[in-house]
């Protein structure tokens, strides 16, 4: 066990230690392994429904001629529909002129996985990582399959909201994934992982198309994730965060556990020098209040609050309108998700590069100019417009991807996923929003996107009120975090501070 007394200038940081591991390495190979399956899971999960409630065409059996289906000044009850696909979602559950509860399975997810955010967070920062992948992983498994046997609709939507809520491990194993590395190597480790968005994506689209059936589908999709069972054994705790909660021994012992895992060895000296700030045994709630207490991580918070609105109103709105494009549907999503692939690549190496900052501000402000541009393109030029379309979620899928990191590294780590998960939480309300954005082409077809640039703009000028970081460590105290921007992280920022008050651990 550590205390939080005055720290010997003799103290090693975690990050020293973990800079002798490499990345490519056996060990955190397994790591990248394990990660990488559940950004996989992340990504069929959140999605699934653009196949499960898919849009079907459907009549009335009293008018076969007729290929208006509804109409809202007809006074003529249809006694029997006739769907185009009899085994398909709307058909089992006759959502026949019931458009609105079709799109309210996107709906409830992304507001099941707002609500569910906040639950999950704070779970990682109380019982670990680990705990939090592990529970989340297998509920998300059990809450798939129990959907897939549903015989009423508004069940099947109380599974889609717990699923999203208290089923989806990719916070907690985002959060996991960047305290294991060294900061030098967390932008690389983190971009071979986030290939599993990716592949998770492109897997989706071949689930359906193997499985057009919606019940077999989803089973299809929801079977491997009681792998998650195997994490128990497989996956090791954040040395980080058991650093934090007093549990060195523990700490100490998977990074040995590492470092024969990879042939390295540890001097017992440096290990016993391992620093360990802390954080306060109090409850979550006094936490997140002594965090807003420092008026830095107030304005930081409400920064990354526009952020992550923007970046999942943007990015989700595209995505959905991206359905207009001409093609097979399961190949069009493919490639739309396929994108990711040169974006991870591209930001990551711009991140090494040229810090978080800039990249972050020129995302949103080319992102901002290609969707304002687009409703001005002729348009007996399709070409260049799918061209500026593609540009434009690929900007999308650069500050998303940013905004997912950035972040995490501005905030101490007893908060972290707290924090990290607030701001993801209450951002989504863009992705809520997101599905209605079509209904704007009613009123001028160029309209939806002059939207998405106008808040890409707005975004991007918040960016001016926070720090730059890259090389900084990652902050474990509020003293510390407050400290980020200047020429370092003060690893003795805790010499000075005052034991009653616990704003300043």
């Amino acid at each position: 066990m550590c205390t939080p007394k005055v720290i010997s200038e003799k103290k090693m940081d975690l990050d020293d230690i973990l800079g002798k591991f490499g990345i490519f390495q056996s060990y955190h190979l397994q790591m990248m392994i394990l990660t990488f399956f559940a950004f996989v899971t992340n990504a069929l999960y959140s999605a699934n429904f653009v196949f499960v409630a898919e849009e079907v065409n459907y009549r009335c059996k009293d008018d076969l001629e007729s290929s208006q289906s509804c109409s809202a000044n007809s006074t003529q009850v249809c006694s029997e529909w006739l769907y185009d696909d009899p085994d398909s979602f709307v058909a089992y559950f006759q959502l026949a002129c019931h458009e609105w509860k079709r799109t309210l399975v996107g709906t409830v997810h992304s507001f099941g996985y707002m609500c569910g955010l906040l639950l999950v967070g704070p779970m990682s920062d109380r019982l670990g990582r680990k705990t939090a992948v592990i529970i989340t992983g297998i509920l998300g498994g059990f809450f798939g399959i129990v959907r897939s046997f549903s015989m009423w609709y508004w069940f099947y939507i109380a599974m889609e909201f717990l699923e999203a809520a208290i089923g989806d491990c990719c916070s907690p194993m985002y959060v996991l994934t960047i305290e294991i590395v060294s900061t030098k190597k967390r932008l690389v480790f983190y971009m071979m992982c986030g290939f599993g968005y990716c592949f998770g994506g492109m897997a989706l689209s071949l689930f359906a198309w193997l499985t057009p059936n919606w019940r077999w589908f989803l089973r299809a999709i929801y079977l491997p994730t009681f792998l998650f069972f195997t994490y128990i054994y497989l996956l090791d705790e954040s040395p980080r965060w058991l650093l934090t909660k007093g549990r060195k021994e523990k700490a100490v012992a998977i990074l040995e556990k590492a470092a024969k895992k990879n042939n390295i060895v540890l001097e017992k000296d440096v290990l016993e020098k391992l620093s360990c700030e802390v954080s306060p045994d109090v409850p979550y709630k006094q936490l997140l209040k002594d965090t807003f207490k420092s008026s830095k991580l107030r304005r930081r918070f409400f920064v990354c609050l526009v952020w992550w609105t923007a970046s999942t109103f943007v990015n989700y709105g595209m995505i959905i309108n991206s359905v207009s494009l001409q093609g097979n549907k399961y190949l069009n999503f493919a490639l739309v998700a396929s994108v990711e692939i040169p974006a991870n690549i591209i930001v990551t190496y711009i991140l090494i590069n040229f810090k978080r900052k800039l990249p972050l501000m020129f995302s949103f402000f080319i992102g901002a100019v290609l969707c304002l541009a687009l409703p001005f393109i002729p348009v007996d030029l399709p070409w260049i417009s799918i061209s500026f379309f593609m540009a434009g979620k690929l900007m999308s899928s650069f500050f998303f991807a940013i905004t997912y990191m950035y972040t995490s590294e501005l905030f101490p780590t007893y908060t972290r996923n707290s924090m990290h998960a607030l701001c993801s939480s209450l951002g989504r309300i863009g992705s809520i929003i997101a599905p209605q954005t079509p209904l704007l082409i009613t009123y001028w077809s160029g309209l939806p996107s002059l939207v998405f640039g106008t808040v890409s703009f707005l975004a991007g000028l918040t960016t001016f009120l926070v720090p730059d970081v890259s090389d900084d460590l990652l902050p474990d105290t509020v003293v510390q975090a407050e400290a980020l921007g200047k020429s370092k992280i003060p690893s003795k920022a805790l010499e000075n501070y005052n034991e009653g008050d616990i704003s300043q651990l």
